[in-house]
């Protein structure tokens, strides 16, 4: 005995590396200080920084809150437009996308077309920025010539508001 003496130390050392854990203490999570939010807040971003965002993470799109005063607005196949730059094809112009059931609830909000009311309105609109590939055509055939716009699809009328209203931030 007297011979393990100098060596208790390291006996005592090495079986405490073999305390069993129970496999629930080692899968419990971390205290609620601890845990990271589920999502990212949304950055506010101008058309400009829209456009040159989604075009740096193409084919993905940028999520954010867009803020932009209508300068243009278009109709095309039953979707409206409402564009940041009087020009659509313009490629500094951010353009947001309105298919018909959302603009039949933007109508009962604003009691109007949502063309005319938001035509040189301050907008924010919550969505995500996507670089969308152009075609030129000639007479209904592409012509193998292109560019790219810049589109946000408003999915819900409560993703879009006008100067001074807040937009909720799930």
């Amino acid at each position: 005995m007297r011979a393990l003496m100098p060596f208790l130390p390291c006996i005592a050392f090495a079986l405490s590396a073999c305390v069993h854990t129970s496999p629930a203490a080692q899968a419990a999570p971390p205290p609620n200080s601890a845990r990271q939010p589920a999502t990212p807040p949304l950055l506010r971003l101008t058309p400009e920084q829209a456009v040159i965002n989604a075009a740096a993470v193409a084919p993905d799109g940028v999520k954010g809150i867009f803020e932009l005063t209508v300068r243009g607005t278009g109709r095309d196949g039953g979707y409206l437009y409402l564009n940041s730059q009087k020009d659509y094809r313009d490629q500094r112009s951010l353009n947001i996308e309105i298919s018909p059931s959302v603009q039949r609830e933007l109508a009962d909000r604003f009691g109007i077309d949502p063309r005319v009311y938001l035509a040189g309105k301050r907008i924010a609109v919550r969505g995500e920025a996507k670089r969308v590939l152009i075609n030129f055509t000639y007479n209904g055939a592409p012509t193998g010539k292109y560019y790219y716009q810049t589109h946000i699809a408003l999915s819900a009328p409560e993703d879009l508001t006008v100067a001074g209203e807040q937009v909720p931030l799930m």
